[in-house]
């Protein structure tokens, strides 16, 4: 057996050198800045929008706002197939500068919109406006990110650096948190006033800090050599289903394990509120503890999977989310913290963290630099959806209602087992050239 030649990380690809750091950094905080938007928003939907943008804070004002979180979802792969048209036309860089002012611009005006008491069903309306704003945006930043640090990175070190982009998305929830902590301990004349939107204001400055960061960051390697060689798709999304079809739905099933991230994130926060009468501080420390898990145990999967390949490392991340995931919500009904926080800590840093440690690489290997950020857009913003929708659905099925830590468990057992099933249909890649990822697909 051939064993692949390990070059250097600046090693030059005919087109430009790889700067994996550079990239591995700009992608870290990317995402970082995306899923700081996001997941204040899924904080704020859990905990405080049922009480200001819907008129009665009861179980359907809570499953209301649950789905405002999930119409993001929407947007996303409406967002994939505009994005990642242009994401494979005219390059990773601009599309992912875009979605960065996007993600600032729509997160910030949020944080202004009037309440329900101002000015009634306008309120919930506006809010779903900018939400699917920040799907569109979302629906580029991880494929662009990930397609970027991919092919910046050395072919030996795929997994370990493209695991950044989504550790930037524990970064930027561990800062969600951590802000969002001290306005939900507030008294609720201030919470429910100005209090809220603070988090959603401050996203501003770390847009800025971001933009900087990733404004000097060089087009890959791969895309310039294939604009040299103008290889470059006229239509990236029809070589992509034409060639493609078969990995774009394998990536859609295989990212429905996205869904233990909102369930773990959000669902289980409000199950906790809900039937634990836990302090909804604690809800959130609980979920900064699994994230700052997460932080230090994804590179080390990163870097398991350029050691033994990636499907491995994925399936066992989906599997074991879903066999300590009724343990966890279980423990929400005790009165038992430590047990939570240890428990937290295994379901999303020792389990989930695998799966979302290698899927950068895992996906974005199925295709080729003519449409990986076509096709890992799309795929993973289609099989997102059941991430979205995954609180609303799960509470409507009876979720938070007493004993609900069945239902949730069940969704997440059975979005487990489809995501690991449709991986080991998958090829291996972690020993494939990056210059060889899906190279039978036919030039355009």
């Amino acid at each position: 057996m051939t064993t692949t030649p390990k070059p250097s990380a600046s090693e030059d690809n005919g087109a430009g050198q790889r700067t994996p750091v550079k990239a591995a950094l700009a992608s870290f905080m990317g995402s970082a800045v995306e899923y700081y938007d996001f997941f204040i928003f899924g904080s704020a939907a859990a905990l405080i929008f049922p009480h200001i943008f819907f008129p009665d804070a009861d179980t359907n004002a809570a499953v209301m706002s649950l789905a405002t979180f999930g119409f993001a979802y929407i947007a996303r792969p409406i967002g994939a197939i505009i994005l990642g048209h242009f994401g494979d036309r005219i390059g990773r860089q601009k599309v992912l500068m875009f979605t960065l002012v996007l993600m600032g611009a729509s997160t910030f005006a949020i944080g202004c919109l009037p309440t329900f008491d101002q000015v009634g069903w306008l309120a919930p309306i506006l809010l779903v406006v900018a939400r699917l704003m920040q799907g569109l945006s979302a629906a580029g930043e991880q494929a662009g990110a990930s397609s970027m640090s991919l092919e910046h990175a050395p072919d030996h070190r795929r997994s370990f650096f493209t695991s950044w982009t989504l550790t930037g998305t524990q970064g930027g929830q561990i800062l969600a948190a951590l802000i969002f902590i001290p306005v939900v301990a507030l008294p609720d004349e201030i919470k429910f006033g100005i209090g809220w939107r603070i988090p959603f204001w401050l996203s501003a400055v770390v847009v800025v800090v971001t933009f900087f960061i990733r404004r000097s960051l060089h087009e890959t390697p791969e895309f310039e050599k294939a604009k040299k060689n103008n290889e470059i798709a006229k239509l990236p999304l029809a070589v992509l289903l034409r060639f493609h079809w078969k990995d774009v739905l394998r990536v859609v099933l295989c990212a429905f394990i996205a869904a233990v991230s909102t369930v773990y994130g959000t669902l289980a926060i409000s199950y906790g509120k809900t039937i634990g009468n836990m302090d909804e501080s604690i809800t959130l420390w609980l979920v900064v503890a699994g994230n700052i898990g997460a932080l230090l145990t994804q590179p080390l999967f990163g870097m398991l999977a350029d050691k033994i390949g990636r499907k491995p490392v994925f399936i066992y991340g989906a599997l074991a989310s879903a066999a300590v995931m009724p343990f966890y919500l279980r423990s929400m009904e005790t009165s038992n913290t430590l047990l939570q926080f240890g428990l937290s800590l295994l379901v999303f840093s020792c389990a989930y963290a695998a799966a979302n440690a290698v899927w950068p690489s895992f996906y974005a290997e199925m295709f080729s630099s003519q449409v990986r950020f076509s096709g890992l857009a799309i795929g993973t913003q289609l099989g997102f959806l059941m991430a979205g929708f995954a609180p609303s659905i799960v509470a409507a099925l009876g979720g938070l209602q007493p004993g609900g830590w069945v239902q949730i468990s069940l969704f997440t057992a059975a979005i487990a087992l489809i995501a690991s099933l449709s991986a080991l249909t998958a090829r291996e890649t972690y020993r494939v050239p990056t210059s060889q990822l899906g190279h039978h697909v036919a030039k355009a």
